[in-house]
């Protein structure tokens, strides 16, 4: 088992930054991928961007350029800590984001956390 748990997000005007922050602690094995998704009221859940345990990523078209993820891995692989740093929020991210962490067939999801931009 992974336990993740999320912190940060709040609601701030549109063209501010807001900085998530997730740590997975657990039975972790050493090549993983920790990810953002969100999901905004009547919409399918999104992947925002994502982090494999090599430090490859990947993001969606819309954040391109706004967005940065990032993660700071413990030594004793302890826990592993993704950050999500988002500048020029829009009103379009709105969302409840989730932190997403997979590695082989498992799949595992933090509590949510709701980012609201204001216009």
């Amino acid at each position: 088992q992974v336990r993740l748990v999320q912190s940060g997000g709040g609601s701030v005007q549109a063209g501010g930054s807001l900085r998530l922050s997730c740590t997975a602690s657990g039975d972790m094995l050493s090549f993983n991928v920790m990810a953002w998704h969100r999901q905004a009221p009547g919409k399918q859940r999104e992947l925002v961007a994502s982090i494999t345990s090599r430090g490859r990523t990947n993001y969606l078209d819309s954040v391109k350029g706004l967005f940065t993820i990032s993660r700071d891995d413990a030594r004793d692989g302890s826990k592993n800590t993704v950050y999500l740093q988002m500048n020029s929020l829009k009103s379009e991210d709105t969302a409840v984001y989730y932190c997403n962490y997979r590695q082989g067939y498992q799949n595992y999801w933090g509590q949510g956390t709701q980012v609201t931009v204001s216009s």
